[in-house]
């Protein structure tokens, strides 16, 4: 710790665990530098500089300098929370995580507590957008097959421009976004810029479309929608509700040159089911950011399929962005905090997000 962990009567704390093992999520000198300068005299800065794990939501072992650090803190600023660190605070009345899921840190101690919990939905927006974005492009404009054909030095304008093809406009596209949130959002705006047209799935349809959707429908609707859908995005919070959200016969219901995007977690999905309509021709392919067990296996069959776009779970990889929008975010809500009020992604955790 930079500053010392001993309790001052009188003073609040407010613990910073935010260097991160990864270094695109690290803690940057300007961000650490704005959290001291922006608090108040009352406040003591306890920033960590003991590494933590910033991938997942908080469910790994914390450093013996948090848990030291955590004892009378107030405010808890990291990837999530564990077990052993909350009941280790004495004083916790509110935990923000770098972090947009929060699975790992709903545990019941959490869940039956009073301390407010925020998370980070929608910081990563624009980097993952982008990526849905470029991966499906690659497969409308056919460039897996290009590339393919590249590799084997063999020109073939016939598979292109003659007929059948699967080269497409994104305006011919339509596609339906599971989560029409922060993320939804911004890939929806991405998506509709280009011409497609782009229905949300939300559990409050009624608040009316986001910008960049036609409209949106409830988790009783979705499922009608599947045979006109020419590109489906999971994008959707991981909950006991969305656990296998899309099966077989979820698949079975897309059209033969339908595309499957994944940028939420593998819970959703059936991956062994998609890549075996994708092998048969059944799906034009795949764009997936995240998996039911990762590292992504040896054994999976995704990896042996040139229509599907694999990526390690970087989809949110910005050079310089996140800190700017999550120190944004955080210094919002620590104003709001001391002033009582409403802050920005409170996470309800009966929901789970």
């Amino acid at each position: 710790m930079t500053e010392s962990a001993l309790s001052v009567p009188g003073r609040r704390v407010l613990v910073v665990d935010a260097w991160a093992n990864a270094p695109r999520w690290r803690i940057t000198p300007d961000a650490e530098r704005a959290i001291r300068d922006a608090a108040p005299p009352e406040w003591d800065v306890r920033v960590m500089q003991a590494p933590t794990v910033s991938d997942g939501d908080g469910g790994t072992p914390p450093s013996g300098e948090a848990l030291a650090a955590i004892a009378d803190a107030e405010v808890y600023v990291g990837f999530g929370i564990s077990r052993p660190l909350f009941e280790a605070a004495g004083r916790l009345r509110w935990v923000h995580s770098a972090a947009a899921g929060v699975g790992s840190a709903l545990f019941p101690a959490m869940r039956e507590s009073d301390v407010i919990l925020t998370n980070s939905a929608g910081v990563h927006a624009v980097p993952i957008a982008e990526h849905v974005l470029a991966g499906v492009l690659f497969l409308v404009r056919a460039l897996d097959q290009m590339v393919e054909l590249q590799r084997a030095r063999h020109w073939d304008r016939e598979r292109f421009a003659g007929a059948p093809s699967v080269v497409r406009e994104m305006s011919d596209c339509r596609a339906l976004i599971i989560g029409a949130g922060g993320l939804g959002g911004a890939i929806a705006s991405r998506f509709t810029a280009l011409g497609a047209r782009c229905i949300g799935v939300r559990r409050n349809p009624a608040r009316g479309p986001p910008a960049g959707f036609e409209r949106v429908v409830g988790p009783d609707e979705w499922r009608a929608l599947l045979a006109d859908c020419d590109v489906l995005v999971l994008a959707a919070p991981a909950t006991e509700e969305t656990r296998a959200l899309v099966g077989a016969a979820e698949l079975d219901a897309l059209p033969r040159g339908a595309i499957v995007v994944n940028v939420s977690r593998g819970t959703l999905l059936d991956e062994d089911g998609l890549a075996e309509r994708v092998r048969r021709g059944a799906l034009r392919g795949a764009v997936l950011d995240v998996f039911r067990v990762e590292p992504l296996p040896d054994a999976s069959p995704l990896w042996a399929l040139p229509s599907v776009v694999i990526s390690p779970h970087v989809s949110g990889v910005s050079l310089n962005g996140f800190w700017r929008r999550e120190l944004a975010l955080f210094l919002e809500n620590w104003r709001r905090y001391q002033r009582g009020e409403l802050m920005q992604n409170v996470v309800d955790k009966d929901a789970g997000y």
